[in-house]
Order: structure tokens, then C-alpha cells, then sequence
């Protein structure tokens, strides 16, 4: 696969998630930090009526990513083919730029409503990468997936990194980036942050998650997108900018969603760390190589 170049992300910048709460706000000026928004197809999918007006407003000003939160890839039930048309008409509606799905799976006869880690064994790698490789198909574009947080890992045969980059090389989608996953998964399992980060394909990058998540103990942290976004995260994104340039990265708000203006400054920050390595001695702008 090749480099994925600046230009080719599917979207530039820094994103914020599209949230209903900040419907009004978006209505009144759209804040010209927010270059990308996503969405769960899930949640918009067949929606009508004002808020179906109000999304299709927002699409039309503003690139859409989508998230999806229901696919179940590592799932043992076969994958609904009849939801994954819907998200291709979906996708093809409002222009959705990227769908990623979480490397995990969520149901069997029925949603389990959280995402589970899939065992790290060869045979989970195959199964997975043969249905991401299903989806794509069905879709019509090769997708994203994200390395996930993860509290235990059952039947562990091989380490995360080592499946996330099989399932990656086996099925050949993107890599859906979230740094702040590495960060919980580091101090939950006791790894070194930086060296699992630069141990991933760089160059599979769509585009990438920034978090906040609750502090439970020293040894235990909990993936919540519900605070803000603590030091050392940002230091883990900046450590991926040196190492693999600039790519698009989204603020991720789930729980105790704070006023937009709020929200904005952490999106000013992503923003920052992007400048440090695209302004060039001569204000030039280039992606720069580890």
C-alpha cells in the first residue's frame, strides 16, 4: 500500500463531532477551527423532520466522517449485509468522506452495547480481516479501523501490535488512529506508549481520535471521552506528528459535553501541534517524514 500523501486524506485539519447539543450553535456561524466533523451512521441514518434538515445543512457546509459504532467485525454472527447497504446509501447521500469501525465486536444473537477485544490470535486475524475485507466490498471503498481500549485480553496468543498491524496488512484498509486508546491500553497493560505508536503503519493513517478518559487508579484508566484532554495524550500526538507528519485529527466528546466555545479550544491545541510541523523555515507548508 502506498504512502497515504497529505493530500489524499479523505478530510484535512482538526474535527469535532457532530452532537446534537450544538445544533444551535453550528446554526448561528459555523466556528472556521472545525475543518471535519463526524457522525455515527447509526444514529443519522433515515433521520427526518428539522434534524434531518439541520444534518443535511452541516453536510453541505462542512467534510463528514463516519464513525460507525454496530458493524461487529470481530463478531462470530455473519455480518448484516442489509445494514451495511444502508451505510453505503448513507455514505454515498451525504459524502461521507471516511468510514472506520472499531477493531472489536459488539454482538452476537444480540448487541452486547460495548465493545469487546477480539483475541489476539492468528485465526482471530483472518476472520476479522476476511470480514472487513467483506465490507469493503459490499461499501464500494476500502475503510478504517481503530485500535480500541481494552480492559483483558482472553485467549491472548500474540501481543496488540502485532495483531493490529496483521489485520491491517491482511485485509489492506486504514488505519482509523486513536492516541488516546494507546495512552489507556499503555497504563492498563503496561506498555511504552511511544514504542506502540511507532510500531504502526504511518502510512495507513485516515485520520485520527484524541480523548479524554477517567482516572480510576495509577494502574487503571478508564476510555470515557467525557473529560478533557490530559498532557501526556497530547504529548503521544505530538510524538506521531514528528513520526509520521501531519494528519487529520478529531477531538472526540462523548459524556459531560461541555458549551462549544469549550470544546473549541481544545480543537485550537490539535490545531497548534499541526502548525509545529507543516510551517517550514520559509513559512512553506510540507508534510513532514520521521
Amino acid at each position: 500500500m502506498s504512502q497515504v500523501e497529505e493530500g489524499d486524506y479523505p478530510v484535512q485539519g482538526a474535527g469535532l463531532g457532530l452532537r446534537r447539543v450544538h445544533f444551535d450553535s453550528l446554526a448561528d456561524q459555523f466556528p472556521a477551527q472545525i475543518d471535519f466533523m463526524e457522525v455515527a451512521p447509526e444514529n443519522w441514518i433515515d433521520v427526518g423532520g428539522l434534524v434531518g434538515h439541520q444534518f443535511q445543512a452541516i453536510a453541505e457546509q462542512i467534510p463528514i466522517v463516519g464513525h460507525g459504532l454496530s458493524l461487529n467485525l470481530g463478531g462470530p454472527a455473519p455480518l448484516d449485509e442489509a445494514f451495511l447497504c444502508r451505510i453505503k446509501k448513507f455514505l454515498d447521500r451525504y459524502n461521507i468522506r471516511c468510514y472506520s469501525e472499531h477493531l472489536s465486536y459488539c454482538a452476537d444473537d444480540a448487541h452486547l452495547y460495548d465493545l469487546m477485544p477480539i483475541p489476539f490470535t492468528e485465526d482471530a486475524v483472518h476472520h476479522v480481516a476476511r470480514r472487513i475485507k467483506q465490507t469493503q466490498e459490499i461499501i464500494g471503498r476500502r475503510m478504517a479501523i481503530e485500535n480500541v481500549s481494552y480492559y483483558a485480553a482472553p485467549g491472548k496468543e500474540m501481543e496488540e501490535i502485532d495483531f493490529i498491524n496483521a489485520v491491517l496488512d491482511e485485509a489492506d484498509c486504514y488505519l482509523h488512529l486513536d492516541v488516546n486508546n494507546i495512552y489507556v491500553n499503555s497504563i492498563n497493560h503496561r506498555y511504552d506508549p511511544e514504542a506502540f505508536l511507532k510500531a504502526l503503519p504511518g502510512e495507513r493513517i485516515a485520520y485520527a481520535h484524541i480523548a479524554g478518559h477517567y482516572f480510576q487508579a495509577e494502574d487503571l484508566r478508564i476510555d470515557t471521552h467525557g473529560a478533557g484532554v490530559i498532557d501526556p495524550v497530547w504529548h503521544l500526538l505530538d510524538v506521531a506528528y514528528e513520526c509520521f507528519g501531519v494528519f487529520p485529527t478529531l477531538l472526540e466528546r462523548d459524556l459531560d459535553i461541555p458549551p462549544l466555545e469549550d470544546l473549541l479550544k481544545e480543537v485550537d491545541i490539535i490545531h497548534n501541534y499541526q502548525r509545529k510541523y507543516r510551517l517550514l523555515d520559509d513559512g512553506s507548508i510540507s508534510r513532514q517524514q520521521a
